[in-house]
């Protein structure tokens, strides 16, 4: 549970949980509400103790090295027992004590980060959902400082495609203190808005821009909760009602200017999914490259190859011999079409909805999405190999 940053637990003037858990009469509608954040926090993120407490972030004590810091998502994990679990391995590790940093909802943990990142320390553990990794892989870029990424989200998106262990912690805790290091990219993307604004974030799994971000903006949070990633089949059930191409304009760099009508450009690090789909099964986190994927069915039976492509082709008959000469022989569509290269730009005349690494970022109008080849690295355990990379 999220600490009180004015109030440590015990506290004799602490509110009566009646009286705190009494609602306040203002309705909030979903969108209200930031996804993969701490509900009800606002407020700078803040290092908090082992006992869960908050901790003034200066550090005038000079600690030694190594030191390592976990970055955790209190509405996403046990923080209690986390914390325990990293002191005690970097104890036995004979390291200095952790520091600890919970994220909030106006720092999903990229601030912390930073912060953790100017206090020295030599490794970072992200605990929380795809968007929490998302945010803190952002501020590890180009550190050289390695990840270690606890799987405790929904998706697990970056871990699903790095091999690492889903349901072991441990595991992982133990990788960050005495584990190999895997150099990976990382995906920057540039979000041009309507009016003229823009921003700049980076992405480890994959971006995309059209039905794919409204698919994501129009999955319910509270479904999500219950049922985790199954949840994004009623947000895509949702959101192909009314569904409509939109015109864009698209360049991998080195090759021609593409016009066409698209109900989605993906463009990835990495291409695999939850319940073993392949979206795009040969992207490589290590090659320097992003694979892009121009999603454009003309009718309801483009949408039944477009369906095919990812979960008979690429999830099932490639994986076999005799299926990828079924492949070989087939008459290609352009339901789905495929690239790669160092990036992509992409330019619509109406603004459309955004999403990086399955967290909504509004709406732009051109995004460029670039790779930085090597520029994150995480630690994976001793001997761990990933296939596909």
């Amino acid at each position: 549970m999220a600490t009180d940053p004015g109030k440590a637990h015990g506290s004799d003037d602490a509110k009566d949980p009646e009286e705190a858990a009494a609602p306040d009469g203002v309705i909030r509608e979903p969108e209200d509400v930031s996804p993969d954040t701490t509900d009800g926090e606002t407020g700078e993120a803040r290092r908090v103790d082992e006992e869960g407490r908050t901790e003034p972030l200066p550090d005038t004590d000079g600690r030694p090295s190594p030191k390592a810091a976990l970055v955790y998502n209190p509405t996403k994990v046990d923080g209690d027992e986390l914390r325990a679990q990293v002191a005690a391995r970097a104890k036995d590790a004979g390291w200095s004590e952790p520091l600890f940093y919970e994220t909030t909802v106006d720092d999903l943990g990229d601030d912390v980060t930073r912060q953790a990142l100017d206090e020295g320390v030599d490794v970072v553990l992200v605990a929380g959902g795809d968007g929490t990794v998302r945010a803190v892989s952002e501020a590890m870029t180009g550190s050289d400082v390695p990840l270690a990424i606890l799987p405790s989200g929904t998706g697990n998106l970056l871990a699903r495609n790095l091999r690492l262990p889903l349901d072991d912690a441990d595991a992982m805790i133990a990788a960050a203190f005495d584990g190999d290091r895997l150099a990976i990219d990382v995906g920057i993307a540039t979000l041009a808005r309507q009016g003229g604004d823009s921003e700049k974030r980076a992405f480890v799994v994959m971006g995309g821009m059209g039905l794919d971000a409204a698919m994501i903006a129009n999955t319910r949070g509270d479904l999500k909760k219950k049922v985790g990633w199954v949840a994004y089949v009623d947000g895509a059930a949702r959101s192909l009602i009314g569904a409509k191409p939109f015109p864009v304009i698209y360049q991998v760099p080195g090759h021609k200017v593409h016009r066409a009508n698209v109900q989605s450009v993906v463009f990835a690090n990495c291409g695999s999914l939850p319940a073993g789909l392949e979206l795009i099964p040969e992207a490589s986190v290590t090659d320097g490259d992003l694979d892009i994927a121009i999603f454009q069915p003309k009718s309801a039976f483009g949408w039944l190859l477009v369906w095919r492509r990812v979960a008979w082709d690429n999830s099932f008959l490639r994986r076999f011999r005799a299926g990828r000469q079924i492949l070989s022989l087939r008459t290609k569509d352009n339901a789905v079409r495929f690239s790669r290269g160092a990036g992509i730009d992409l330019a619509t005349v109406a603004a459309q909805p955004v999403q990086l690494d399955g967290d909504e970022f509004g709406e732009a109008t051109h995004v460029t999405a670039r790779v930085e080849a090597g520029g994150l690295t995480v630690a994976v355990p001793r001997g761990h190999t990933v296939s596909g990379i």
